[in-house]
């Protein structure tokens, strides 16, 4: 269900970024600064520890139980699954010795391996994977993330380490399914999964554990010593909770940071220069996300799809890309990145027509009243966009379309809400008129999760309310098909009606920015990014750090 441990996630993620878009060459490969001459070599050590900025506090370390990065990043590194991505994108095992796909892809065989070990010394078997189905497809369990379990026909245990699951038909995510975590039955059966004291004490058998979580501030992950793959070289991964971006690059600079996503003025303009070259490495990369304003469909101006095409073509989807990103992203028309087999390319982004977008306002009822507002029953148009604190590009995305919607005589306000109330309040809860947000887009194109009518309800990731009747029979029959020509097909004409229908105004991809301070080694930038071999970065001795100073 998850690209690192989560797929449909919500917002961007380090683990789902890759590919650089309209050509073939490797992403970073040249666009990464060079490492610094006499840079470092030799064997990895251990020791040592990085510090990483995040804007979000993580709202649950419990998979499954929540939708915001911040979350999935840590407990990816808490966690195992069955399989997992390699460096070049191929499924391989991770948690499991062997797996099979027989069948047709009807039937998966797995077999675990017998040296895995939760960090409290339980062992790690199939009555875990059992449990973590159990769970995921139980009605009482909130998660937006069971769709993919509730594909599967039959789960069986075939021993202590071995189990198999049936599908009724082929499955196209049927692998992805079981790139999802495993969850300790010893510590969660019997418990009420939202109240678990593991949400804040994870016990986890991955790389690393959560030694310590100060609210608000930071959390310290340390090293497993019994980590089935080997000790991660670093000893210590400590995420910082800083809020505000321009905050914490004047932490990164000042030495206090060693990694952080740089927006596009700190990328092109902040860290240019001979110090900025030799200390720190800087990757720019297509993302796999894209960003959209979306409309609650259960709003009475947003259900005329209408009124939805005309905001979205009063919309200049390049002056946001420049004003925004200062050029560092492109334009896209759908929810797959440009440039992928799954992207519809006979579509084009919609092109800003303020003509017919007051001809389409008219026709559904909208006039100009004296003030020269829109208007229609005595009601004027008015609405609030809703954002994040804490992401200026989505800040500044809100106040380019508000100047550009006013010029037709739509009245936008703009409210900000600190991340976890924003997620919890609002977005689960359906409680806005439109919102500004980002998609991870993921290696496989179902989108069921986020698109399929029976998503739309409360904690859902179709948290804007969409249905379409066509665009959920094509959905089903994609997922349970293997031929990618013929899924092409399917998918290609969901981006047609999304497209048509303007549920979302597709806005833009941007590129990822990541910077990582030159000291730390054994970064190999491949098709899966950067951070899918994290557990092997390594410091040398000379230039470890040991403390955190306020």
């Amino acid at each position: 269900m998850r690209m690192k441990k989560s797929l449909l996630i919500l917002f961007f993620t380090f683990w789902a970024l890759f590919f650089a878009a309209f050509r073939p060459a490797m992403p970073f490969a040249e666009e990464a600064a060079a490492p610094p001459e006499g840079a470092p070599e030799g064997a990895p050590v251990t020791g040592g520890r990085i510090l990483m900025g995040t804007i979000g506090e993580p709202s649950n370390l419990i998979p499954y139980m929540a939708s915001d990065s911040a979350s999935s990043e840590i407990t990816g590194l808490l966690y195992v699954a069955p399989l997992k991505y390699d460096k070049d994108l191929n499924v391989v095992p991770w948690a499991a010795a062997s797996y099979e796909v027989l069948d047709g892809g009807r039937l998966l065989r797995f077999v675990l391996r017998d040296d895995i070990r939760w960090e409290d010394g339980a062992p790690l078997t199939a009555d875990d994977v059992e449990f973590t189905y159990r769970l995921m497809i139980d009605p009482k369990t909130p998660t937006a993330y069971s769709g993919d379990f509730l594909a599967i026909e039959s789960f069986r245990k075939t021993g202590r380490l071995s189990f198999e699951v049936r599908y009724a038909k082929p499955f196209a995510r049927s692998l992805m399914t079981w790139m999802g975590a495993i969850l300790p039955k010893h510590v969660l059966e019997g418990q009420d999964i939202m109240t678990s004291p593991a949400a804040r004490k994870p016990i986890g058998a991955g790389p690393y554990r959560l030694a310590k979580w100060d609210a608000g501030s930071m959390l310290t992950l340390t090293a497993s010593d019994t980590y089935f793959e080997g000790r991660p070289n670093l000893d210590e991964v400590v995420y910082r909770i800083i809020p505000d971006p321009s905050t914490m690059f004047l932490e990164l600079k000042a030495g206090k940071l060693d990694m952080m996503s740089l927006s596009p003025q700190q990328y092109l303009r902040q860290t240019q220069g001979p110090q900025w070259e030799q200390d720190w490495r800087k990757y720019r990369y297509l993302s796999f996300s894209y960003t959209f304003l979306g409309f609650n469909l259960q709003h009475p101006f947003f259900k005329d799809v209408r009124v939805r095409r005309a905001i979205s073509m009063a919309i200049d989807r390049q002056s946001l890309i420049d004003g925004v990103l200062l050029g560092q992203g492109v334009p896209t028309v759908g929810p797959y990145k440009p440039g992928t087999w799954a992207y519809n390319d006979r579509l084009t982004p919609v092109q800003q027509d303020v003509d017919e977008a007051r001809r389409l306002l008219a026709e559904a009822g909208w006039k100009k009243g004296k003030d020269g507002l829109l208007e229609r029953d005595g009601k004027p148009f008015l609405f609030t966009i809703l954002v994040n604190q804490g992401n200026d590009s989505r800040i500044k995305a809100a106040i380019i379309i508000q100047s550009q919607l006013k010029a037709l005589g739509i009245t936008v306000h703009i409210r900000t809400v600190e991340w976890a109330a924003f997620i919890k309040e609002f977005v689960n809860k359906g409680r806005f008129d439109a919102i500004i947000l980002a998609w991870t887009i993921t290696l496989d194109p179902d989108i069921y999760d986020v698109w399929h009518s029976s998503r739309a309800k409360p904690g859902g990731l179709n948290f804007t309310g969409y249905r379409n009747a066509e665009v959920d029979k094509l959905l089903v029959e994609a997922r349970s098909m293997a031929d990618q020509d013929r899924r092409k097909e399917l998918y290609d004409r969901v981006q047609e009606i999304l497209d048509a229908e303007q549920p979302y105004c597709f806005l833009y991809v941007p590129y990822a920015l990541p910077i990582v301070q030159a000291r730390f080694q054994g970064i190999k930038p491949e098709l899966n990014g950067i951070m899918y071999n994290f557990d092997r970065w390594w410091v040398p001795k000379d230039l470890q750090r040991y403390s955190v100073r306020p």
